[in-house]
Order: structure tokens, then sequence, then C-alpha cells
């Protein structure tokens, strides 16, 4: 099914037909696929909802720039049109970063949450600054070639400053891309007010623990379990375990 929302249209599916609904938001670059044993171990009891975000699955992207807000109030817009109240949201990585801001910005009503290794700290060291510095002073730079030349020294710099998520990435998507990963929703954090779960993963590269131990602190009614061996994706190298922790935390 589609849900179209200005210039966007995004497919989505709704598996199960419980009372309480399940809305599951995930990480960057993830669809629907990638979570379907999670849908089949909930679906008897619960309304399970699942989106592919713009410019990923079978939802196409829209010909402007996005921002994580831009996000955020598409997903209000669409559990709004669909009557889908107080939910249960379960977020990876980037899905945390919507959740985050339905919570505290746009203070929808939602049961509970889970955050797995979720994104919303933007990461201040000084070797990213002077790498972003370098960065902006080449590209600078090579504004000043010919027109011609430019685009084949734009490709070689992207490919050697750029993360391998943004170079996977078309034109169109790699601006929307770099202003998620630079909006910082620590203000927003403290915000969040309904019970919230953690799981992380101790050897997450992408999103460090001390991320995790970030969100434990600043939001009161929050637990952070950890897992010893897990990485970004404890949710796929666990699924069985994750899944009886969540029931565990939905029903209890």
């Amino acid at each position: 099914m589609y849900y179209i929302n200005k210039d966007f249209n995004m497919y989505y599916e709704i598996h199960g037909s419980g009372k309480k609904s399940i809305v599951i938001l995930p990480g960057w670059g993830n669809t629907r696929e990638t979570f379907e044993l999670f849908i089949n171990y909930f679906r008897e009891k619960y309304r399970i909802i699942i989106i592919d975000y713009p410019g990923f699955g079978k939802s196409s992207f829209p010909k402007r720039d996005l921002d994580i807000n831009d996000y955020a109030q598409l997903i209000k817009e669409f559990l709004e049109d669909l009557g889908i109240f107080n939910p249960i949201i379960i977020a990876h990585s980037f899905g945390g970063r919507i959740a985050t801001l339905l919570s505290s910005k746009y203070h929808i009503k939602i049961e509970k949450m889970v955050f797995m290794d979720v994104a919303g700290l933007r990461r201040k060291s000084l070797k990213r600054w002077f790498k972003v510095k370098i960065y902006k002073i080449k590209k600078f730079l090579i504004k000043t070639f010919v027109k011609k030349q430019q685009e084949k020294h734009l490709e070689k710099l992207r490919k050697k400053y750029g993360s391998s998520d943004y170079n996977s990435l078309t034109d169109e998507m790699a601006k929307t891309f770099s202003n998620i990963v630079n909006e910082d929703l620590r203000k927003y954090i403290p915000n969040i007010k309904e019970e919230l779960l953690l799981l992380w993963g101790m050897n997450d590269c992408d999103t460090p623990l001390k991320d995790g131990y970030y969100f434990n602190k600043k939001v009161d009614n929050s637990a952070l379990i950890i897992f010893p061996r897990g990485t970004h994706f404890v949710y796929l190298e666990y699924p069985c375990t994750v899944c009886k922790i969540i029931e565990s935390f939905v029903e209890n």
C-alpha cells in the first residue's frame, strides 16, 4: 500500500489485527524486509505497521533536499491519517532520530518505545572537524577548475572523504544524508517521557555504546540492555532474544 502526502509516495505494510499497534521504524537504508522475523513473531497479538522510507525499498524520493524534521513530520501525519494512536514504537538506528522527535517535539501519544542502537548524537571530535575543513577547502578549489573537469575531481573527493553510506547514495539523496547526520538531537532527548527500552551492542562502531549510556542517563524512565558481542545490528544478530525481551517489556 502507498501513503501519498504532498510530494511523498511512501510504501507501507500492515500485518496482523491486534488491538495494539507496533510501528517499526527501520534504520537508514533498511527496509521492511529486514524485520520479517519481528513481523512474524508479533503479528498474532499486535497490528504491525512498517514502512519503506522515501528513497528506499518501494518508496520514491522527492525532488528536493530533506532533513530529519521532514521525515518526522511525514511519519506523524502518516500515523494520524491512518488512525494509529498510542502505538508501541520499535526503532533502529536512524529510526531513533524520528522517534525522538515524534515524542519530544511533536508530542504524539506513544505507549512505549524500544530503541535499538539508535542514532541522534552528532559526533564531535577534532579529527572530524579537521577532516570536514579539508574537504570544504578542496571542494572550493575544485570549483575554480574548468567545468568539464569539476565533476571528475568532485567524485574523487567524495570517495576519499565520504563515508560508505554517503558514497552509496544517489546525488539527490546525498545532501539529505548530510543534513540528517549533522543534526544533533541532544536537546530533545531529555524530553522523552515514555517508558524507553534501550538495546545496544557493545561493539557498535556506528552508534557507540556511550550513546546508549547517554540516552539512559538523560531519559528518566529508561533501561539499557547491553549485548556483549553485539554490533550495530543486535536485532539481526540475536533476533529471538531481542523479540522475547521486547515482548516482556511491552506486556509487563
